[in-house]
């Protein structure tokens, strides 16, 4: 039980990312002033951490690639999310958000020659059809193309996580990765930020952010990934986006039509079903990236 009050309390951190960031664009700040403070202060987090824990070390030739990473992997990613909260809410935004699990089992079978069966195919044919039900709704959310681009872009750039992890969460702990990826990031979309004085609630959205709904949610996700199947876990974390769709309704009332509450229910039901493959077991990675994985291998070279 232990287990899934851990994945419980990470996906409602979670949720609460898109509702809460549109407190600190009321308060004086832009969507990439947000994915820029999220990723330097996050960054000092799992830095903080990783040399606590002395794994802050690296081999010199994994560098470039966590490195490069950076820039899609942070920058692109917490920024196109942002941008998504921005144009379309924080609902749409974390339901388009969860078109991952798609986008990962496309990019998988393209790269890793991971098998295509009917599950899967199942599996997408519904995430297609709860995107088209969330893009074509009426009701009071209003609908930018701009937020249906950038969510989809949030949710790609998302499902490169389980790409990277699969090579280098064999390797590392995630606080290692991302004390260099989240500088890496914040650096690349340093040129692109005009910088404004906010308020202090802006701050506050900030500290909240980046402590509860990144570094913490991480933490507590891989406490219940401990204690629950991989699968299981994945499914909980679903709760993500409706907590998010909740939020946003109760905070900023954001309100979807009959179609878009469909199209959001589609999109779930189709993260849950591509979990449920009988095939493989869902890598923790589909939803996020567990803090440190079972039985990391030292890294060799020159950087330990």
């Amino acid at each position: 039980m232990i287990g899934y009050l851990y994945m419980l309390t990470a996906a409602f951190l979670w949720g609460l990312i898109g509702p809460v960031s549109r407190l600190a664009f009321a308060h004086g700040l832009t969507p990439l002033e947000v994915a820029f403070w999220r990723a330097v202060f996050g960054g000092f987090l799992f830095g903080a951490h990783a040399f606590l824990i002395g794994r802050i070390r690296v081999a010199w030739r994994d560098l470039p690639i966590m490195l490069g990473f950076g820039p899609i992997g942070v920058a692109l990613f917490y920024s196109s999310f942002q941008l998504a909260v921005q144009a379309g809410g924080g609902a749409m935004a974390a339901v388009l958000l969860y078109t991952a699990p798609a986008w990962v089992a496309l990019l998988s079978w393209i790269f890793l020659r991971e098998p295509m069966g009917a599950h899967k195919l199942a599996a997408l044919l519904l995430t297609l059809l709860g995107v088209a039900g969330v893009s074509l709704q009426g009701g009071e959310v209003r609908i930018h193309l701009a937020g249906i681009m950038w969510g989809l872009v949030s949710g790609f750039t998302y499902a490169l996580y389980y790409l990277f992890g699969k090579i280098y969460l064999q390797r590392y702990e995630t606080p290692t990765l991302f004390a260099y990826a989240m500088p890496a990031g914040a650096l690349s979309l340093l040129p692109l930020i005009s910088f404004h004085r906010p308020e202090p609630a802006a701050w506050g959205a900030i500290a909240f952010l980046t402590i509860c709904s990144t570094y913490l949610a991480y933490l507590i996700y891989y406490a219940g990934l401990r204690r629950l199947e991989a699968t299981r876990a994945a499914v909980v974390a679903t709760l993500e986006p409706v907590v998010a769709t909740v939020a946003s309704y109760l905070i900023w009332g954001e309100r979807f039509g009959p179609l878009g509450y469909l199209g959001a229910a589609l999109v779930i039901l189709g993260v849950v079903w591509m979990v449920q493959a009988p095939t493989a077991r869902a890598p923790a990675s589909l939803e996020k990236p567990p803090l440190s994985p079972p039985r990391p291998e030292e890294p060799r070279g020159e950087g330990r």
